[in-house]
């Protein structure tokens, strides 16, 4: 990422919908969304140079400890998607990102994911503050995605009284 333009927000493109994600009511399957979400999130990872190899170098990685994802509308069958990953905050310890899928033709918001990343020492296997050259990274996501509008509301809390209908 040094010497780069910090994509505001990360795109990932080139997923579609598979057959082994059609359910019996003939659209994507719950199950199916967070695989996408996730491995929408290798773009960023690879942006900020966080892949495997940095892993064994550093000893640093990442790890999930909350994710929420909210369905807006349904995906079928070889539906091409768009994940966009936005950093909404970030200490030492801790990273909130936000992700949107879109359909890549129609342009509609599928769902959102709403993550909590932790800091690893993979060494130790414990939380711990990310190393420094890591988190000077991050901070510079921070400032390059402090202006973005977000797709969704955020902290949404799963309740029946708070829904429009």
């Amino acid at each position: 990422m040094p010497n780069s333009t910090i994509p505001a927000p990360f795109v990932s493109i080139g997923q579609k919908v598979l057959p082994e994600w059609i359910d019996g009511n003939d659209h994507m399957n719950v199950s199916w969304y967070l695989r996408a979400f996730d491995d929408g999130f290798d773009t960023t990872y690879e942006a900020l140079g966080l892949g495997y190899d940095e892993i064994k170098r550093t000893g640093f990685s990442t790890m999930s400890v909350d994710v929420h994802i909210s369905y807006h509308k349904e995906l079928l069958l070889d539906a091409p998607l768009r994940i966009t990953t936005q950093l909404i905050d970030h200490d030492q310890k801790r990273a909130h990102w936000m992700q949107a899928m879109y359909h890549a033709e129609q342009g509609y918001l599928a769902a959102t994911c709403e993550w909590l990343i932790l800091s690893i020492d993979m060494r130790q296997r414990k939380v711990a503050p990310m190393p420094p050259e890591i988190y000077a990274r991050v901070a510079a996501v921070k400032a390059a995605h402090a202006g973005l509008p977000l797709p969704a509301p955020l902290n949404r809390i799963i309740s029946i009284h708070n829904r429009k209908n």
